[in-house]
């Protein structure tokens, strides 16, 4: 981990710290699992550093960046319904990590065949108004707030950050010059997951279908908030077992008994991951600053250095400026930030909550995985 890593090594190294976390669980051995968890640590930070000195490259010289979220569309979805006789689904389950792919692809692949398993990186902010919509669009952050600033929606608004997912996705396929017949349904709730079974029939019309399933997102939120769920989900051991026992228990695998039934492809993939955190950073910031716990933007930000990777120019990283002295600032491995005003009880509150929205191989090395139905 100490060398040059790409991209690609890194990939490894993460996947390989993935299968001894989830070997080790079974192990009686306490001693195992803690070589393994500062092994993880130092991934955390050696990862972080490779972000912090390759990031802002890849938009400088794109042929050394890894597939990013904007080009996920372009270069995974839409070359595969263009090859394809039977219809696409492209199901992207929000907040879900490469470890949880990986306990509830047993009960996947009873249904369906592995084609390809793949990874790509998440923008910063890791957070899903911005690499969602990026997703969707097509285009970096900024880009969307220049072709929709009337649906481009700033941290610091009410409004939801991710209403026009659909508007984007129909504006990328006609961009594309796509001329197939798509859908697009968000599930955020039990009501809209048993209607979705019940509307697949119906969508093996359309060549592309895009399903937007929150439930992980959802968890990962309410850990905070919920005492039962922070019993249940302690740590990632909890995390995963929570994830596969719901994923087993869900309408979404009705939902994909169904697909399976006819010839079809299925993409899963999600927008982010997420981490546990475990220290906080003290940062200053006014009244306009963010509430994220992993990244903040605004002016007048006062931060620990040595734990953030800063952005004083937004347009860099294709982020939208909301003044002129608008700066970013992502905080890395595990650590999440806290106001000095509190500072005790919030650190002791946050601390081993799942966030997301910073630099960790957590949160930016996403699974891809294309799937072909036995059918």
């Amino acid at each position: 981990m100490s060398d040059r890593l790409s991209w690609n090594e890194w990939v490894d190294v993460y996947k390989k710290l993935v299968y001894w976390e989830i070997e080790l669980e079974a192990s009686k051995d306490p001693g195992m699992y803690d070589i393994l968890t500062m092994q993880k640590s130092e991934a955390n930070h050696l990862f972080s550093k490779f972000v912090e000195n390759n990031y802002l490259g890849w938009f400088k010289n794109p042929d050394t960046a890894p597939l990013l979220s904007h080009d996920l569309m372009r270069r995974k979805a839409f070359p595969l319904v263009d090859s394809s006789e039977e219809p696409v689904f492209f199901l992207l389950i929000d907040n879900l990590r490469y470890d949880q792919w990986k306990v509830i692809q047993p009960a996947i692949q009873e249904l369906f065949k592995i084609v390809e398993e793949d990874t790509y990186c998440s923008i910063l902010p890791t957070a899903t108004q911005y690499a969602r919509n990026a997703i969707f669009s097509g285009m970096m952050p900024s880009e969307i707030q220049k072709r929709f600033p009337d649906k481009w929606i700033n941290d610091e608004d009410e409004e939801g950050k991710n209403n026009y997912e659909e508007d984007f996705l129909a504006d990328q396929v006609q961009r594309m010059r796509k001329t197939y017949k798509h859908s697009y349904t968000k599930v955020t709730n039990l009501e809209a997951g048993k209607a979705l079974v019940d509307q697949v029939p119906n969508m093996f019309r359309n060549k592309l279908n895009v399903i937007v399933y929150n439930f992980v997102d959802m968890l990962s939120h309410a850990r905070t908030d919920m005492k039962v769920i922070k019993e249940l989900a302690q740590d990632e051991k909890g995390y995963r077992s929570i994830t596969r026992s719901w994923f087993e228990h869900s309408p979404l695998l009705e939902t994909l008994k169904r697909i399976a039934e006819k010839p079809a492809k299925v993409i899963i993939t999600t927008d982010h991951g997420t981490i546990r955190v475990k220290d906080p950073s003290k940062i200053i910031g006014d009244r306009n600053t963010n509430t994220n716990l992993r990244y903040k933007l605004g002016k007048n930000l006062n931060y620990e250095k040595k734990d953030v990777l800063e952005i004083r120019n937004p347009s860099e990283a294709f982020l939208p400026k909301v003044n002129v002295s608008t700066a970013y600032v992502f905080v890395k491995g595990d650590k999440f930030f806290a106001y000095p005003n509190n500072f005790n009880y919030y650190a002791n509150f946050y601390k081993d909550t799942f966030q997301h929205g910073g630099i960790s191989p957590e949160e930016m090395i996403i699974p891809i995985i294309t799937l072909q139905s036995k059918a």
